[in-house]
């Protein structure tokens, strides 16, 4: 299959080019997850929580990543902007849950149910799931009509990335050693 028009070294290169580019990306992705699982982590333990503006960085080299990985075409690019607000509100509320656990550890852990009646407790943590509910519902809402113009190759590298980040989280998860939903 040897051919003097170059097509079979073009496709060689392309798919060295997206090779690359999908590993380059889930490099700094799985470093980035690391700095944001290390932002949960409790003050206690000596690691001080990331500022705002480390947590807007990694939003926004987050967000640059997962662009980056999947190679929009100019059609494709008017579906990115509301998968970008979905990405930077859900990342904004996290940000908000990750201070107010800050607070809890300042205050002791026990601190918020002594302040209230156990059912109190569990209102509020009923309304902080489902506001994550709701974040990630956005996110899938928004991702849908763009994941179906996607190519397969777009396909593959998306699932790559989202792997990648899921691996993460769990393992960040396991090392804490708590439940997969703790965010209080």
């Amino acid at each position: 299959m040897f051919s003097f028009s170059g097509r079979p070294r073009k496709a060689a290169q392309e798919f060295a080019m997206t090779r690359n580019a999908a590993a380059a990306a889930i490099a700094l992705l799985m470093t980035t997850s690391s700095l944001a699982i290390a932002a949960e982590t409790s003050p206690t333990v000596g690691v001080a929580p990331p500022s705002a503006a480390d947590l807007k960085s990694l939003t926004d080299m987050r967000v640059g990543i997962v662009k980056a990985a999947l190679q929009l075409t100019p059609d494709q690019e008017k579906y990115w902007p509301a998968i970008e607000d979905a990405i930077r509100a859900r990342a904004k509320n996290r940000q908000a849950r990750l201070e107010r656990i800050a607070e809890l550890h300042e205050n002791g852990p026990m601190d918020g149910m002594h302040e209230g009646n156990p059912v109190e407790f569990m209102q509020r943590r009923a309304d902080r799931l489902i506001q994550r509910g709701t974040d990630l519902k956005k996110l899938a809402d928004a991702w849908e009509p763009l994941y179906k113009t996607l190519s397969d190759d777009q396909k593959r590298r998306m699932a790559f990335v989202s792997f990648a980040v899921m691996r993460s989280v769990r393992n960040a998860i396991e090392q804490r050693g708590g439940p997969e939903d703790e965010d209080e």
